[in-house]
């Protein structure tokens, strides 16, 4: 390709609303183009990208056993009925009416879909197992997109889904998929680590994210994870040990008996703290928070916080948000209380806006005696509180902690570390979530029908794409990895004029390109410095510049990954580059 036909415009300053990286470097090289909030264009640079992240998917996926068709985009509102997901998947979910007024939507997933395509298909356990996947367009109607590619609208995606007769088929393939994308994510340069996440709206009893990590901005989980051993989780998946009494953490209060004490001012756990003279970890925090419509509260130690999606999982919910200080104070009055946040506690709420009041306790305050705790009056709060005989422990009891550097680690009891990732796969153990609800069954080996054991596999290529910007680049443009790079190579004649640098160039070009390297020639009539920051801002992997130094027989070898520059014959440079694409 000549650079000089090549669709790209690259542009001198990074776009305004760009925030991550990714999204900076990839609209400034001439990737892609923003057609509206969360919509982009894919130009040919980038599509060349993506197709070959496709091919790496395709392979992998195939060499492992899985077999690839092809789901329509819009799906009808009845399969998504059937599975109970039609009410309860949320704004997300991009609703529309055809010109029959049939109810539709543009599909976010496809598990609706896949287990139609079984309960037609697969009758009996002879058939079984299999698992089927398709690489596709999405479109999820994220409330706010943005960091570009990484949290778009819409995007590419590669779902598999497997079909299973028992749990461990099911984990045998799940093992197999594991596998499989530890594979691709090599394959494509990234280092990802497997962590435990949250189902979330796919649902299912167990689930995996592939992350790649980073310390970019990008980032948009904590991973938590032990260099002790092989545990990792996702924040809001992961669990830890706490020290306890004899590690010399305060868990009892001084205080010989209950008693309401006034404490003027004290909205937060820092002023409280300060105005009794005592650590957080004496305090049962309150936090209010309304899950689907409904009011719960969330009891939790004072020196820790809670994580919402696994206070939304203890409840039962799919919508989560923490409630506003009217609503704070509308249920207090309802129940006959005047109070406001920072005063708040269980004892005496039980209903608000036509729903009865739902309490969650974290494991952090069972042990806790003599405590302090909010009484529902302001400025006073109860102290030298115990379980049962001045409030109730609730009867969920469960964890609703967020995990901080340095707690233990569940497996090893070695201290924990954080770093941020960005999801680019996940795993689902689904087992009967979709199957039952639809009747999706086969017939067994005694002739009894019984519903597929499912498992769900997802990797976002476009999203993949994205990551690799993040984890390969320095401020002069992006680090392709050789085996997604738009092109392998490109071949930059210092002058064009110059007779000897264009024979050589045109040499080079045409030995890699029939040796079957992707290669790009710089042909046009530029100063020598706009095309090598061209060259270094779009991420060729390889640059072979032709010079002056070609009057010596050497042009100069530039790796773009590590800047590293050498001087070498024509021919040698052709060779590397022949070499390294050989062995991919």
């Amino acid at each position: 390709m000549k650079m000089s036909k090549l669709f790209v415009q690259t542009l001198r300053e990074f776009p305004s609303d760009a925030e991550v990286i990714s999204h900076k470097m990839l609209v400034r090289a001439g990737y892609i183009r923003k057609l509206t909030s969360g919509v982009y264009n894919y130009l040919p640079l980038m599509w060349r990208v993506l197709k070959k992240i496709e091919n790496i998917v395709r392979e992998e996926m195939d060499a492992a056993g899985a077999q690839e068709l092809l789901m329509p985009f819009v799906q009808p509102k009845e399969l998504w009925e059937e599975s109970g997901r039609w009410e309860v998947y949320g704004k997300e979910l991009m609703r529309l009416r055809d010109r029959h007024n049939r109810e539709m939507c543009l599909g976010p997933t496809h598990e609706e879909i896949i287990t139609s395509i079984a309960r037609d298909g697969l009758k009996s356990y002879k058939q079984l197992p299999v698992n089927l996947y398709q690489i596709q367009s999405k479109f999820r109607d994220e409330v706010r997109p943005r960091f570009g590619l990484l949290r778009g609208r819409e995007f590419i995606m590669k779902d598999a889904y497997s079909f299973d007769m028992t749990q461990e088929g099911l984990e045998k393939e799940y093992a197999n998929m594991a596998q499989a994308y530890t594979k691709i994510f090599k394959r494509c340069g990234l280092n990802t680590k497997m962590v435990q996440s949250d189902s979330g709206a796919i649902g299912g009893s167990v689930s995996h994210e592939f992350m790649v990590i980073t310390d970019t901005d990008a980032g948009e989980n904590d991973v938590f994870y032990c260099d002790n051993c092989d545990y990792a989780a996702n924040s809001n998946h992961a669990v830890s040990k706490l020290p306890g009494v004899n590690e010399g953490v305060k868990l009892t209060g001084d205080w010989k008996t209950a008693q309401i004490v006034d404490t003027p001012n004290t909205h937060s756990i820092e002023e409280l703290c300060d105005f009794l003279k005592i650590p957080p970890t004496l305090i049962v925090k309150t936090l209010v928070y309304i899950i689907d419509k409904k009011p719960v509260l969330a009891l939790i130690r004072g020196d820790k916080q809670v994580e919402e999606t696994k206070l939304m999982n203890a409840f039962g919910g799919n919508d989560i948000r923490i409630a506003t200080a009217g609503e704070i104070e509308e249920m207090m009055a309802v129940n006959g209380f005047e109070a406001e946040k920072g005063f708040i506690g269980p004892k005496g709420l039980k209903e608000y806006n036509g729903y009865e009041i739902t309490v969650i306790a974290d494991e952090t305050v069972k042990e806790m005696k003599n405590f302090v705790i909010g009484i529902n009056q302001k400025d006073k709060h109860g102290v030298g509180y115990n379980w049962y005989s001045e409030v109730e422990l609730p009867e969920t009891v469960t964890d609703i902690r967020l995990v901080e550097a340095g707690e233990l680690c569940p497996q090893c009891g070695k201290p924990l570390k954080v770093t941020r990732g960005i999801e680019v796969g996940n795993i689902f153990q689904l087992g009967t979530k979709y199957s039952k609800p639809m009747n999706a069954v086969y017939l067994d080996q005694n002739g009894k029908t019984q519903p597929y054991i499912m498992g769900c596999y997802g990797i976002g290529i476009s999203r993949t794409a994205a990551a690799a910007v993040e984890a390969h680049y320095d401020e002069h443009g992006i680090k392709w990895p050789l085996a997604i790079a738009p092109y392998h190579a490109i071949v930059i004649p210092v002058s064009t004029k110059d007779e000897e640098q264009m024979r050589v160039a045109n040499d080079i070009y045409t030995t890699l390109k029939k040796h079957g390297a992707e290669v790009v020639i710089d042909d046009r009539d530029e100063r020598a410095g706009v095309k090598f920051k061209d060259a270094d801002l779009i991420g060729f992997p390889y640059q072979i510049i032709v010079g002056k130094s070609i009057s010596e027989g050497n042009v100069e070898f530039k790796i773009r990954e590590t800047d590293e520059k050498t001087a070498m014959k024509p021919e040698e440079a052709a060779e590397v580059v022949i070499t390294a694409i050989n062995n991919l």
